[in-house]
């Protein structure tokens, strides 16, 4: 039941916090506040009071109750490592955007904090739900409030970005729509149990080309809102023009939930269609490393710059899905948060300098380290996580990417390695542009307050024992990973000649299982094209 209070509490909050602004017009505020810090404090109970278990079931906590029963439709949550790492900092990213937001939202206050809170109550609804009907209706629910953050308290051309940014992710959601509703009479159709339950579907028998059609679909939503190239014109109209809160809950949230769709659904319900797209998925990975890192150079617009770099890193998270083994997909989790991390901490530089000059020309800053040195340590200490410096969570988030891509295809991790020499490029820029060039303005520029300092020194905190310490992020990502491992169908190599790509993901990926079967070493796993219609290992035990 704890997993709905966290639902519950976020809704209920905004629309307290809308109700409270007739009251008194600082109020939201504090409802806001008190109400991510209640849904931080509850999943973080859960982290330290239950033990994350070593294998058999990753499930940690369950709930279902029937919802519209007569069309297979029940409120199903469930919580494993991989969703409680993803709450973890979708509310500690929530409780900072509730804080930028205190002085820079002026108008309108009340119903900013509702959006607000609903964007985040859609997300946490995204992390836990295992009803794929459930999962599309919070899919929408985080995407309208979005809207209306960027449309209403957005820049000059806010309403361009929102519109663009409405009808990429709406567009999208549309064709993942059609493909659950794909999957859900096809299951229907061969046990004649019609539902929506993800647990159920997973052991649903596709034929190659349905699989592949319904893969795209769900693919169409999470690439776009990841997002890959070619789909990535509307992030950067995005972030240039939205509020520094909605820019950090775009740039920390929204996109991992297009990098945990692919770990949750594409990978277990599609596992034969996804080794065949692998070696393309994986390239579009390089291209978006390289192409937004060059774009990322070449921008004049800090916003525009950080936004670009999103793309860059997010080419990782798309190079580790594909590649099917355990480094690659810990590298991917890791990635998730620190880029969540250091790239929301830069947005957020960002929003204290235009609150400073009203602009976010990099051309008509610097100097900016004589006059606000703590705004400059901070700002290093992030462009440095930004570039990949070891000692910072970045690092082992590319590190351990990396190295699990290079045992799926040696190739296109070079050309992967290629994106680091050009983020120490466009990272360094950033400081020589905006704090070590000459000064450019008549005053001094305010340094950073307490409640700035307030914001910084948690993330701060936070990716430095990311990187110094990633053993418990690790430990509770992995049973998920291993039992999306074991679970995992592969193609007979022995029946077909597959490309080199394919090999290579194969054989990473029959020793990895070989690693963690409890079978005897001469019991070989079977390889088999077909979905097994025995109960996945997925499955948890019936719990309410």
């Amino acid at each position: 039941m704890i997993l709905v209070w966290l639902i519950v509490i976020l809704m209920a909050g905004g629309v307290l916090a809308w109700i409270s602004g007739k009251v008194n017009r600082s109020l939201p505020r504090w409802v806001a506040l008190a109400s991510v810090g209640a849904v931080f404090l509850m999943t973080l109970y859960l982290w330290l009071s239950n033990p994350i278990p070593v294998l058999g079931s990753a499930w940690l906590v369950q709930f279902t109750q029937p919802w519209i029963p007569q069309w297979g439709i029940s409120f199903s949550l469930a919580l494993d490592g991989l969703s409680l790492l993803m709450l973890l900092l979708t509310f500690f990213i929530g409780l900072l955007a509730v804080l930028i937001s205190w002085r820079e939202i002026q108008t309108k206050v009340a119903f900013f904090h509702f959006n607000l809170l609903w964007v985040l109550a859609g997300i946490t609804g995204v992390f836990l739900t295992m009803d794929l009907f459930l999962f599309y209706f919070f899919w929408e629910v985080m995407l309208i409030p979005m809207y209306f953050l960027i449309g209403i308290w957005g820049h000059e051309n806010r309403r361009y970005a929102a519109y663009k940014f409405f009808i990429f992710t709406q567009a999208s959601g549309l064709l993942m729509l059609l493909a659950i509703l794909g999957l859900y009479f096809i299951h229907g159709s061969q046990t004649g149990i019609y539902t929506f339950s993800y647990f159920e579907l997973l052991n649903t028998t596709l034929a190659p080309e349905a699989a592949r059609l319904l893969m795209f679909g769900f693919l169409a939503a999470f690439l776009v809102k990841l997002p890959v190239v070619p789909f990535h014109s509307w992030l950067p109209d995005a972030h240039s023009e939205a509020p520094t809160a909605g820019s950090v809950i775009l740039a920390g949230l929204l996109l991992k939930t297009g990098a945990y769709g692919l770990l949750r659904f594409v990978l277990p319900l599609f596992p034969t269609a996804t080794v065949e797209f692998a070696p393309w998925a994986m390239l579009l990975g390089v291209i978006g490393i390289i192409y937004g890192a060059i774009l990322a150079f070449s921008q004049t617009d800090l916003k525009r710059l950080v936004a670009y770099t999103s793309v860059s890193h997010m080419g990782f998270v798309i190079l580790g899905v594909f590649a099917f083994n355990e480094w690659a997909l810990q590298g991917v989790v890791m990635q998730m948060i620190t880029h969540g991390l250091s790239t929301g901490a830069l947005f957020i530089i960002a929003g204290f300098l235009y609150e400073r000059l009203h602009t976010r020309d990099i051309r008509q800053m610097g100097g900016f380290w004589s006059t606000a040195p703590k705004m400059g340590v901070i700002a290093l200490i992030f462009v440095m996580a930004s570039l990949g410096l070891p000692g910072l969570g970045n690092f082992i988030a590319e590190f351990l990417t990396l190295v699990g891509s290079w045992q799926a295809n040696n190739w296109l991790t070079v050309f992967a390695t290629i994106g680091l020499v050009m983020a120490t490029i466009y990272s360094l820029r950033i400081m020589q542009k905006i704090f070590f060039q000459e000064y450019k303005l008549v005053q001094p520029l305010p340094d950073m307050n307490a409640r700035e300092m307030l914001i910084a020194i948690p993330m701060v905190a936070m990716i430095l024992w990311l990187g110094l310490y990633p053993q418990p992020v690790l430990d509770t990502a992995r049973p998920s990973i291993q039992e999306q491992l074991q679970a995992y169908t592969k193609p007979p190599i022995e029946q077909k000649k597959l490309p080199s790509t394919l090999e290579n993901m194969a054989r990473v990926e029959e020793n990895t299982l070989e690693k963690l079967s409890e079978k005897p070493e001469d019991a070989k796993p079977a390889l088999n094209l077909q979905v097994s219609k025995s109960p996945s290992p997925l499955i948890p035990k019936s719990s309410n």
